[in-house]
């Protein structure tokens, strides 16, 4: 069995609004690990939302426990889950969150100056990485000069960079055509055959489809976690330049 880097046990977060508690996460236990590819799905207000956010040390549970690669995430304090959140977790958002007056090498470059890498090493590292999402190209371009899919290759360029133990995606084909969609999601199979740990959170059955393991979410339960089997094919990322 490969490494565990994820473990929640009895994961809860209620908020206060108004009188009323809300349960948003009541309970929720599971692993990962390494180079599993997971889709977590749910209705509006499953709790699916909130679990991203506990995964990706954006907030801290009410109760219950987290432990990401060693890191008892559930007792760390803010500057602590902020140092965390840059090494071990790479976000790939649904709206990009690219610097706009800023070109792709800089942009993909932005961990690496968090992470204190000097200069030459960031910029080595930010092409690599832009090369392999197809984009070796495109170093100089600014996002208002490059396409949806291009855009968002940038951002899993970013969410690379860092070698992260987890890529931690967002809705990633939320704002594309379907067929850039479903190049994107090609690249994601890349990276999973390439040995990197994926998790996916959507509302969409045929993106969700593309991991190999899904976990349903509802009424702040896991509802359901299962296994998919899929064929795996073979393709190029050199291709998809363009997308």
């Amino acid at each position: 069995m490969s490494k565990k880097i994820i473990e929640i046990t009895d994961l809860t977060r209620f908020y206060k609004m108004g009188q009323t508690i809300v349960k948003a996460l009541n309970g929720v236990s599971f692993d990962v690990h390494e180079n599993e590819y997971i889709a977590i799905m749910g209705p509006s207000g499953s709790g699916k939302s909130t679990l991203m956010n506990m995964i990706g040390c954006l907030d801290t549970p009410t109760t219950g426990e987290y432990i990401l690669n060693g890191y008892r995430v559930s007792e760390l304090d803010d500057s602590e889950l902020a140092q965390v959140r840059n090494r071990e977790i790479g976000f790939v958002f649904q709206t990009f969150n690219l610097l706009p007056r800023t070109d792709c090498l800089n942009n993909v470059e932005l961990p690496l100056i968090y992470s204190g890498m000097k200069s030459s090493e960031r910029k080595r590292k930010a092409i690599e990485t832009l090369e392999k999402v197809g984009l070796g190209d495109r170093l100089d371009h600014k996002p208002n000069e490059l396409s949806g899919g291009q855009r968002q290759r940038v951002a899993i360029a970013r969410a690379l960079v860092n070698n992260p133990s987890i890529l931690l995606a967002d809705e990633p084909t939320g704002n594309l055509d379907s067929k850039t969609g479903e190049e994107i999601m090609l690249l994601f199979e890349e990276l999973y055959r390439a040995g990197n740990t994926i998790i996916l959170v959507t509302h969409e059955n045929d993106i969700a489809e593309h991991a190999r393991r899904i976990v349903r979410l509802r009424d702040g339960l896991i509802e359901s976690d299962q296994k998919v089997d899929k064929p795996v094919l073979a393709h190029s990322t050199a291709s998809l330049q363009e997308a």
